[in-house]
């Protein structure tokens, strides 16, 4: 099997894009050139225009009647495209779930020192999944793990807004808190 000429190679996804060059299928196109107003014109006569000037022209608007094509340098067109993508992904809020884990029996410096964690946590804007584990008979002290969840959400109530009340599932108590907007 041959492998294709580097220089005409292009990723088989970017080809479905746009049209570019032959590709473009319509009679008559509308060009759009910065600095110019839009003008309706053959396909041939743009395709000769972007030869002239060494660049591609490419279908921006396939949908629009009748078509709307710019000449540009196609490959830097992408790239740009791509990069504008990659940024607006990096902007983008990545919420992250912390736990915070007590026992039924937790004295108050662990609760303070956990308490202060949350906290932090919720600045940054993660959510919180904060939980009581209860390991072999302590299951008999559910009460006090409800109780302890319920203080930890009073305390973090400026910081956080509680998206799921203390549930028992399993050997666990789990309350979710979620980080309150900012203004």
């Amino acid at each position: 099997m041959r492998k294709p000429h580097r220089k005409n190679f292009v990723k088989r996804e970017e080809k479905e894009l746009h049209r570019i060059n032959e590709k473009i299928t319509a009679r008559e196109i509308r060009l759009v050139r910065e600095g110019q107003e839009p003008i309706i014109i053959s396909t041939r006569e743009a395709l000769k225009l972007a030869d002239e000037e060494g660049l591609d022209l490419v279908e921006i608007s396939p949908k629009a009647n009748p078509p709307v094509c710019k000449i540009l340098d196609y490959k830097k067109f992408l790239y740009n495209q791509r990069k504008k993508q990659k940024e607006l992904k990096s902007k983008q809020a990545k919420i992250q779930i912390k736990e915070i884990r007590f026992g039924p029996n937790t004295d108050d410096h662990d609760f303070n020192f956990k308490l202060e964690h949350a906290k932090k946590f919720l600045e940054e804007g993660n959510k919180v999944k904060a939980y009581v584990f209860f390991k072999g008979r302590t299951i008999v002290f559910k009460d006090r793990g409800e109780i302890l969840l319920l203080r930890l959400a009073q305390e973090l109530s400026e910081y956080g807004v509680i998206e799921q009340l203390p549930k028992l599932e399993g050997k666990k108590m789990i309350m979710m808190i979620n980080p309150k907007k900012k203004k």
